[in-house]
């Protein structure tokens, strides 16, 4: 292939079959060198390193990274619905995108406008950010919110599967560095943690000598921290493509109900998919939450035939298409799927909301004769009904 062809490639907003190579080399193995990823996809370190740049400023392809937890307690994994008052949705959407906690805004289809899934440190900082956050929102007509018990399946472990056999095998990572984000993360975090987790969000193909200049730490000390994240799956790497590009344009979200004791095997084998970007068992009437990416949106029905002929005890009680994926994995996108840029991924903290929940405490530990209005009339007990008089 000619040199030009190779530079020229990504400038028509098609992705060719080197493109491809070199995204799936970076979702196999994401801070290898460009000389590991060039050997694997047949060119050398100097092209393999041009075309990914091209590819990252127009949009196409992108790479992040963010920690499993900040903690010894896993994060709280919630999926919440939003529904959005007519003519609100993207003001909504666009007052919540750099919420740090938010992992993905999707607008949907169906009887929600908007899905988003998020990580929270314990269920108190969940509701008070659905309660205190999100409805007090303008815009906000309601919200429903579920949490994921557990994480089968996670979007960094999706690939684009276009590099052939021995690409694979030289690429091919330890098991410690699949970065699937369902690790066990840190026990214990501190500042210089941050600041690589930081540094990791800006460009996670950073060198050691680089992460050292940038935190102030030794290259030796940086090199053990790494070891230490990987060894305990504390960082999720993701190289992602913008999906209308990708083969898989329509994404498409299922909520389901299977039996207790077929959840495993079911859940197993959804896992296993090639289509399947996410697949969580969930609390609230459905159990099963899965996202897939698909051909065509033709292929929705034979899809959900599939899932039925293999599993008829399972039922799939809706779906919702992706109209416009705002947000994924903390990268900001435009409605191609085309990222604008990042949102470095952490825990939510919002002074305002806190203040509203701890009055909120206040108000509730006080006797009901003490809770009074702004004009200093007495407040009913809580339901809003009076007491009644004996013999009423």
């Amino acid at each position: 292939m000619s040199r030009h062809l190779l530079e020229s490639a990504t400038t028509s907003g098609v992705l060719d079959e080197l493109d491809h190579q070199v995204i799936t080399a970076l979702q196999t193995s994401p801070r290898a060198r460009w000389e590991r990823i060039g050997a694997a996809v047949g060119v050398d370190a100097s092209t393999v390193a041009r075309r990914w740049r091209r590819l990252t400023e127009a949009g196409h392809a992108w790479m992040s990274c963010h920690p499993t937890g900040f903690g010894p307690v896993p994060p709280t994994v919630a999926v919440i619905e939003v529904d959005c008052a007519s003519g609100s949705l993207h003001r909504v959407a666009a007052a919540i995108v750099d919420d740090p906690h938010l992992i993905t805004i999707d607008h949907v289809t169906g009887s929600r406008d908007l899905i988003l899934t998020a990580a929270f440190p314990d269920q108190a900082a969940l509701a008070r950010y659905v309660g205190m956050r999100l409805e007090a929102l303008p815009g906000v007509a309601a919200t429903r919110s579920q949490i994921a018990s557990t994480l089968h399946s996670v979007g960094s472990r999706w690939r684009l599967d276009r590099l052939a056999p021995g690409g694979r095998e030289n690429l091919a990572p330890s098991p410690t560095h699949l970065g699937a984000g369902v690790g066990r993360g840190l026990a214990h975090v501190d500042e210089l943690d941050h600041r690589l987790f930081g540094l990791l969000a800006q460009d996670c193909r950073q060198s050691v000598a680089a992460l050292a200049q940038g935190s102030g730490a030794s290259a030796s000390t940086v090199r053990r921290r790494l070891d230490r994240f990987h060894r305990t799956d504390a960082l999720v790497y993701r190289c992602e493509v913008a999906r209308y590009l990708s083969g898989w344009p329509v994404s498409v979200t299922l909520w389901g109900i299977a039996p207790p004791g077929a959840t495993t095997r079911i859940t197993a084998h959804l896992a296993a998919q090639r289509e399947t970007r996410l697949c969580a068992s969930i609390s609230g009437p459905h159990n099963l939450l899965l996202t897939v990416w698909l051909r065509s949106a033709e292929d929705i029905p034979s899809f959900e035939t599939r899932l039925y002929s293999r599993f008829p005890e399972l039922t799939v009680t809706d779906r919702a298409v992706t109209l416009w994926p705002l947000k994924l994995a903390g990268q900001i996108l435009d409605p191609q799927g085309r990222r604008i840029r990042g949102v470095p991924v952490g825990f939510w903290h919002d002074p305002a909301a806190e203040r509203s929940e701890a009055d909120l405490v206040r108000r509730l530990a006080a006797p009901p004769a003490a809770r009074t209005d702004r004009s200093g009339s007495s407040r009913p007990p809580v339901g809003g009904l009076s007491p009644r008089a004996p013999g009423a």
